[in-house]
């Protein structure tokens, strides 16, 4: 029976030591998690919307923002913070001319989608603890083809966020 709890105390011994050696969970090597998030969420395409809109100037796209089921709920209940798990989208694609509505018309004033943008994707993950950096939430753009950005232009994102913080770093407003 001595053998048994020798043994026992042994094992928990070693146990112990080698989870104090092991890195802490969002962390790797000693180093704080990352602000971006690398992969594409699932489902983002059946969504539903929270708004459309049209950035002018450099960017000249329009775009459709989205939100998954725990920010649609936050948007309509109008609950600040975002509740953890929330996830906000972007799709965007460059703003053209429509030949074809506008022949319809009889003047230019249709606009619509044309190609995606160079950063087409764009999301904002909830999750307090693994970004309480940046306000509790992880950042992502990806291009046409999925491939993410790359980490330096990730970093910029919560800089222009920061200007919202009362919003809990979110731009857009829910339109019912």
């Amino acid at each position: 029976m001595r053998q048994f709890i020798f043994l026992v105390i042994v094992v928990a011994t070693v146990a112990g030591v080698v989870a104090s050696m092991a890195p802490a969970s969002g962390q790797s090597d000693g180093q704080a998690a990352p602000i971006f998030v690398t992969k594409i969420p699932a489902g983002y395409r059946d969504w539903r919307v929270v708004s459309v809109a049209h950035e002018a100037g450099e960017l000249n796209d329009i775009r459709a923002v989205l939100g998954n089921d725990i920010a649609i709920k936050a948007y309509r209940e109008g609950k600040l913070p975002f509740p953890e798990g929330a996830i906000v989208g972007r799709i965007a694609w460059s703003y053209v001319s429509s030949e074809e509505n506008n022949k319809s018309f009889g003047r230019e004033q249709s606009f619509v989608a044309g190609s995606p943008t160079d950063a087409y994707l764009q999301f904002m993950v909830k999750d307090s603890k693994k970004y309480a950096a940046t306000g509790g939430w992880g950042y992502s753009s990806f291009d046409k083809d999925g491939k993410p950005t790359d980490e330096p232009a990730m970093k910029k994102c919560f800089l222009c966020h920061q200007a919202i913080k009362d919003r809990d770093f979110v731009f857009t407003r829910y339109a019912p």
